[in-house]
């Protein structure tokens, strides 16, 4: 049996917020109206329609945490959006490292193919093959194929057999 202790910490540690994603995050976020649910960017337009409303009836104290609650929501999207743009970025600059570098490469291939070409001493030579053993297996396709010989042409039904020995059908 486990101690209360050990399951004390394993819930400590599996409570603790990951840090993702936070822009499509879905937050509860406990207002002076009540819960508010989502993600931030539906918080913010929740808190902004609750000021409207609050605007509206007169509720100063009411309109000015509205609005405090949505502008906290708003600077937590910004700087998570700051965060994701900057992520962004860095793995931009490295893909145009990376595409330079291999533009070197295949600059350095394509300049000592050129050199190669032009240096008969360098040129490789074709291989002959030996005929007995080439190392292919032989299909039925790559056979030369016979000539066909001509059919002989068909005889037309009402000729039928002219053989004079014949008896003929009597009547």
């Amino acid at each position: 049996m486990r101690s209360s202790k050990s399951r004390s910490r394993n819930k400590n540690r599996n409570n603790r917020p990951t840090g993702g994603n936070i822009i499509n995050r879905v937050f509860d976020s406990s207002g002076p109206d009540g819960k508010v649910r989502g993600t931030p960017q539906q918080i913010i337009e929740k808190y902004n329609q609750l000021h409207r409303d609050a605007v509206l009836s007169g509720d100063r104290v009411d309109a000015e945490n509205f609005a405090q609650h949505a502008e906290h929501y708003t600077r937590m999207l910004a700087e998570a959006q700051r965060e994701v743009d900057a992520k962004r970025e860095e793995q931009e600059e490295q893909n145009r490292q990376r595409q330079a570098e291999r533009d070197r490469e295949r600059q350095e291939r394509l300049n000592a193919q050129e050199e190669a070409g032009n240096d008969p001493a360098v040129m490789d030579q074709p291989e002959t093959a030996n005929e007995g053993d080439s190392g292919l297996v032989e299909t039925p396709e790559a056979k030369p194929k016979r000539p066909r010989q001509p059919r002989k042409p068909r005889k037309a039904p009402d000729e039928g057999p002219k053989n004079d020995n014949a008896p003929e059908a009597a009547e």
